[in-house]
């Protein structure tokens, strides 16, 4: 182990630790803007120089290898010096935009200005002018103000997989840019605007709507798809302006997705804030009694078999507990979580989790892909993925339509009964699962929200066993299944799912259809063919005006994700939860809270008075929802249906259109503009359009 002398004191430290690095272990700060833990050095701002024992000039701490016996200054006279002259040189040409700067009060270089910079400038000549770039709706760019970190340009390349940014000229009349006039087309391009140490990339929905110090800022969790990123929800007053990432290398690291950041807007926008009743072929205002009264008069003597309940997308695990119960009390096994229809069994977790963890495709050797566009599904999850095949060549395969995924892969078809050949070794990818030390297998819902979902799923663990993806003695199990859904692996913890004799989805629908099923309670569930629900009493409970709201019959309006204390599984199985930042708007009220209430209206008294009574019960009738922040391994088990799988009938990825997957994003007039400057007015679909 290396050992080094910086500022007097020495330590010892991992080989092929940079200075930089050393200088942190050691709990020396060095003043940096190009250079990032994250990313590919490149040693190009100078601010991180540090004096060295021996050598006749400083060096760049950040690309200079850590040696044994060397003897580190970081904060001599002659070290403060030449910071000053480095950050002197930055400020010649950056305009003076601090008072309306978007970045004002987060900036790096207004930080180090304060230590490094001088009270007055010495240069006369004029500024450099940069004509700004148009990079999208989302990324607001005033390239004056940049100085050429590269943050950026690497980001995209290394991280994002969408080299669309570079730099042209050298010195003073270099410019970052995309060589081309375009937008960025990543779905994680609002990185770099948390990237930029100055103010020259911020958030154009966000440009010139509040200083940091105003807002209330309160970590809490996204759900806008299944992977759970750890978010900070700025908010002023009762409104969310903006969602920034929170640091979790195990999930997200420190990126998210362009739709968690951005569709925070859609959170004011079409918002239910009142109770409604049909009467008389049309939807009126109504108080919260005369809703009850409305549902209790439908309820009235009717059969618990002709009731069913869906739970939606982005239902926390206290609703749905709370439903499920109200359910039973009113004698109906006629229960589903699953919106797309996907075949996944209840309690089994080992076959519906990502039982490898997120992180740890860091450490996976082989990749199969069996119905599942991670770019689009899960943008944080397909990031590590071509970050292991950049740094480590991961072998990649995908049985499913080609899709750009940012990186090489092999595609080995779209049709599905490739999964049987590759488990019985007539394929030869199934040699490469074979030789891997740590294969993975990511199966989506593509490949299980089909009619013969249970033969794919029983096909795919076959697959997993035949093909030695589970390997007790390292205590890898390589079997995954990515969600797109936030409330999909807490509905199944909790067993959201047909009780004996009981509907799922399609026969709910079918059921209602044929006049078999009076009541349907929808959850916040959207994405699913109204139509099918013939003349069933339809009660929506949800939080925005969308296609449940619109067939409601009785509308009871929620909280959203941001307004309610919630708790979520995410795709691995990690139970995280969410924080309320501000309160639902009008007369909207916390989902358990309505369901209780509700309770007492029917004379069926849910058994729970507060939020943390429910949460006992919850965790009592599902032990794993109370192991908060880890993932629970769950032993293998048999799992699926054996049958026959239909192989020529063609795969249909479940998200079609990245920016409108719920009701928040198609309110979200930010997403609108995404969809317009990506993929055209003609392509406005939901996430459940082909």
């Amino acid at each position: 182990m290396p050992k080094l002398t910086i500022d007097g004191q020495e330590i010892e430290i991992a080989p092929g630790m940079t200075v930089l690095q050393a200088c942190e272990a050691a709990g020396v700060e060095i003043p940096r803007f190009c250079y990032h833990e994250r990313l590919s050095i490149a040693g190009n701002c100078r601010m991180c120089l540090v004096a060295l024992k021996g050598s006749p000039k400083p060096v760049a701490s950040c690309a200079m290898p850590a040696a044994d016996g060397m003897v580190v200054e970081t904060d001599t006279p002659a070290v403060r010096g030449m910071r000053r002259g480095v950050m002197e040189f930055l400020l010649i040409n950056h305009p003076l935009d601090c008072p309306i700067c978007d970045q004002g009060g987060e900036c790096d270089l207004q930080d180090l200005a304060m230590g490094y910079g001088f009270d007055r400038g010495r240069f006369k000549e004029n500024k450099r002018a940069v004509q700004d770039k148009d990079f999208g709706p989302l990324v607001k760019t005033s390239m004056n103000r940049c100085i050429h970190c590269t943050r950026c340009i690497r980001f995209v390349t290394e991280v994002a997989g969408v080299p669309e940014l570079g730099a042209t000229g050298r010195g003073e009349n270099m410019e970052v840019g995309t060589y081309i006039k375009k937008a960025l087309t990543s779905e994680l391009s609002g990185n770099i605007i948390d990237l930029c140490p100055v103010g020259a990339l911020t958030s154009k929905p966000y440009a010139y709507v509040a200083r940091p110090w105003e807002l209330n800022k309160t970590e809490s969790i996204d759900v806008m798809d299944a992977v759970g990123s750890n978010i900070r929800v700025d908010a002023r007053g009762e409104e969310v302006l903006r969602v920034l990432p929170r640091l979790n290398d195990a999930i997200n690291e420190e990126w998210i997705s362009d739709k968690t950041r951005f569709a925070c807007d859609g959170l004011r926008r079409q918002r239910l804030d009142r109770p409604y009743v049909r009467r008389n072929g049309r939807l009126v205002p109504a108080t919260w009694a005369e809703a009850f009264t409305a549902i209790a008069e439908r309820l009235q003597g009717l059969d618990g078999r002709r009731i069913g309940a869906i739970a939606g997308d982005l239902a926390c695990a206290e609703s749905m507990f709370a439903l499920k119960s109200l359910l039973q009390t009113l004698g109906s096994p006629n229960l589903d979580c699953r919106q797309d229809g996907a075949k996944l069994p209840s309690q089994l977790r080992a076959g519906y989790t990502f039982n490898s963890t997120i992180a740890g495709i860091d450490q996976a050797t082989a990749c199969l892909l069996i119905g599942t566009n991670p770019r689009i599904e899960a943008a944080v999850i397909n990031a590590r993925l071509g970050r292991r095949f950049r740094h480590r060549s991961l072998p990649v395969g995908l049985i499913g339509p080609y899709v750009d995924l940012t990186y090489p892969y092999e595609h080995l078809g779209d049709e599905l009964h490739l999964i049987g050949a590759i488990a019985s070794g007539q394929h030869p990818f199934a040699e490469r699962l074979r030789q891997a030390e740590r294969p993975m297998l990511i199966v989506g819902m593509a490949a299980l929200a089909r009619p013969d979902g249970d033969a794919v799923l029983a096909a795919t663990r076959w697959l997993a066993e035949s093909c030695g993806l589970i390997r007790p003695d390292l205590g890898w199990n390589g079997f995954n299944v990515l969600h797109t859904a936030a409330a999909r692996v807490a509905g199944l913890d909790l067993s959201f799912t047909p009780g004996p004799g009981g509907y799922d989805l399609a026969g709910m629908q079918s059921a209602a259809e044929a006049g078999n099923l009076d009541v349907v309670y929808l959850l916040g569930a959207d994405e699913l063919d109204m139509c099918r629900l013939g003349s069933a009493f339809v009660i929506y409970q949800g939080h925005h005006g969308d296609a449940g709201a619109n067939r409601a019959d009785v509308i009871l309006p929620g909280a959203a994700y941001t307004e309610k204390d919630g708790t979520y599984a995410n795709t691995e199985g990690r139970v995280q939860r969410s924080e309320l930042v501000c309160h639902p708007p009008g007369e909207a009220k916390a989902d358990w809270a309505i369901l209780r209430a509700l309770s007492e209206r029917l004379g069926q008294t849910l058994p729970f008075d507060s939020l943390g009574q429910l949460r006992a019960a919850m965790v009592a009738a599902s032990p794993v929802l109370g192991t908060l922040d880890q993932v629970t391994s769950a032993p293998w088990s048999e799992f699926g249906i054996p049958g026959i799988v239909d192989g020529y009938q063609p795969i249909s990825y479940p998200i079609s259109n990245f920016y409108l997957t719920n009701p928040i994003c198609r309110a979200s007039a930010t997403m609108a503009r995404c969809v317009d400057a990506f993929l055209g007015e003609t392509a406005r679909k939901t996430g459940t359009d082909d």
